[in-house]
C-alpha cells in the first residue's frame, strides 16, 4: 500500500513535473512531446515506458496512472517507473500540454480508457488487442479521425526488421502473387497467466495470434471469411482456449494463423512464412528475427535460389513504433497504419477468437 504521506507527495509533484524537466539535450520543454501512461498491467506496459524514457530529448514523461494500491508498490520498486510521479487519471488528463497517452491497462479496460483520452484531445498508443467490442472501437476511431488524433495500436512486429523486409518484397513484387501465408506464435504459460487469459473466449489467438493477424491483414487486407478452430488441452483444469488455429480465406490466397500457450519453448518455433508465385520468405524465429529468401529469378538485388538475408539491426522492440508516432504528432509524416486497417484487424481478431464483437 502507498503510505498517505507518499501519496500526497506524488500528487503534488505531478502538477509540476513537466516544468522540472524543462531542458534535455538542448531541447526546450515545448519541443518535446508530453506523455503519460494509464495502466501498468498490460504485458507490454513496462516495455513501452522504458522506450519513451530512453528518448528524453523527444518525450517528456510526466507520470503514470495506476489505481491499484498493491500494484503501486510494485511499480515503485521497478526501474521502468522509478522516480515517476503517480497520478490519478484526472490529474494526467488535465496536465497542461499533454499530447500523448500510452494506454496500457488490462484488456477489458483498454477501450473505455482510450475513449476518455481521445475525448480529452490526446493522441494515444493503445496496446493490443482493441478490447472485445468492435462497435466501441469503431466509435473511438471515428472520434479520433474527426479530431485528427492518432491511434497507434501496439502490434509488435510493425517495426520488426524482418517484417519490414517482407513487406518491401511484397510491395515490389519480388514474390509475385501471394497465395499462401502460414504463421505461428506460441509459448508456454503457467497457471496464473492461464487464469487471466481464460477471461477471453479467444485465449491464445486473442492474446498472441492478434500480432500475426495484424501482419497478415497488412499484406493481404481483410479476409473474405475467417474460420476458427480453437481447442482446450486441459478442459478439466480450466476453460482456456490454449491451442488455436484460424484460417483466413481470400479470393486467391489462404492464410493459417496458429497460436498456442501450451508449447514448450514455443518462442523458438514462432514463424511467418509467405509464399508467392515467384518466391518465398520464411521468418523463424520472429525475435531475434532470422529471414530466408527463396527466389525463382533474381529480384531486388538478390540472386535466384535460397539465401539468408542480413537484417538491419534495430533498437528495442517498440522503439520504431513510438518514434514514428512522435513524428506523426509533430506532423512530420503520416500515420503508417490508419484506423481502417486497425478496424479490419480487430474484426478479424474477434472472428478468429470466436468472439461476437
Amino acid at each position: 500500500m502507498v503510505h498517505p504521506s507518499r501519496r500526497s507527495f506524488l500528487a503534488a509533484t505531478a502538477a509540476t513535473v513537466w516544468a522540472a524537466n524543462s531542458s534535455v539535450a538542448g531541447f526546450r520543454a515545448d519541443d518535446r512531446i508530453i506523455v503519460g501512461q494509464i495502466g501498468t498491467r498490460h504485458a507490454h506496459a513496462s516495455g513501452k515506458m522504458d522506450t519513451v524514457r530512453r528518448y528524453p530529448e523527444i518525450f517528456n514523461v510526466v507520470g503514470v496512472v495506476e489505481p491499484d494500491e498493491r500494484r503501486q508498490d510494485q511499480i515503485a520498486a521497478s526501474s521502468s517507473y522509478k522516480d515517476l510521479p503517480l497520478m490519478t487519471q484526472q490529474q494526467l488528463l488535465n496536465m497542461p500540454g499533454l499530447q500523448l497517452v500510452l494506454v496500457e491497462t488490462e484488456i477489458d479496460r483498454l477501450l473505455p480508457t482510450a475513449e476518455l483520452c481521445i475525448n480529452a484531445g490526446n493522441h494515444i498508443h493503445m496496446d493490443k488487442p482493441a478490447g472485445t467490442s468492435l462497435l466501441m472501437f469503431k466509435k473511438i476511431c471515428a472520434i479520433a479521425n474527426q479530431q485528427q488524433l492518432a491511434i497507434q495500436m501496439g502490434y509488435m512486429f510493425r517495426s520488426n526488421a524482418a517484417f519490414r523486409f517482407m513487406q518491401k518484397a511484397v510491395r515490389e513484387n519480388w514474390l509475385g502473387e501471394v497465395f499462401s501465408i502460414h504463421c505461428e506464435m506460441s509459448k508456454k504459460v503457467g497457471d496464473i497467466e492461464r487464469r487471466e487469459l481464460a477471461r477471453y473466449p479467444g485465449g491464445a489467438m486473442f492474446e498472441l495470434g492478434c500480432h500475426l493477424i495484424d501482419a497478415v491483414v497488412g499484406v493481404l487486407g481483410k479476409p473474405s471469411s475467417v474460420s476458427a478452430f480453437n481447442r482446450k488441452t486441459r478442459p478439466d483444469h480450466d476453460s482456456l482456449m490454449d491451442n488455436c488455429l484460424a484460417v483466413l480465406q481470400y479470393e486467391t490466397a489462404v492464410a493459417t494463423v496458429k497460436s498456442a500457450v501450451c508449447e514448450v519453448q514455443g518462442q523458438q518455433r514462432r514463424q511467418f512464412v509467405i509464399c508467392g508465385t515467384k518466391g518465398t520468405i520464411s521468418i523463424q524465429p520472429l525475435e531475434p528475427a532470422t529471414l530466408s529468401l527463396t527466389l525463382g529469378q533474381p529480384a531486388g538485388g538478390f540472386r535466384k535460389g535460397t539465401q539468408q538475408v542480413e537484417l538491419k539491426k534495430t533498437a528495442g522492440r517498440y522503439d520504431g513504433d513510438l518514434l514514428h508516432l512522435a513524428r506523426v504528432i509533430r506532423k512530420e509524416e503520416p500515420l503508417e497504419y490508419d484506423t481502417a486497417h486497425d478496424i479490419a484487424v480487430q474484426e478479424t481478431v474477434l472472428q478468429a477468437s470466436g468472439i461476437n464483437g
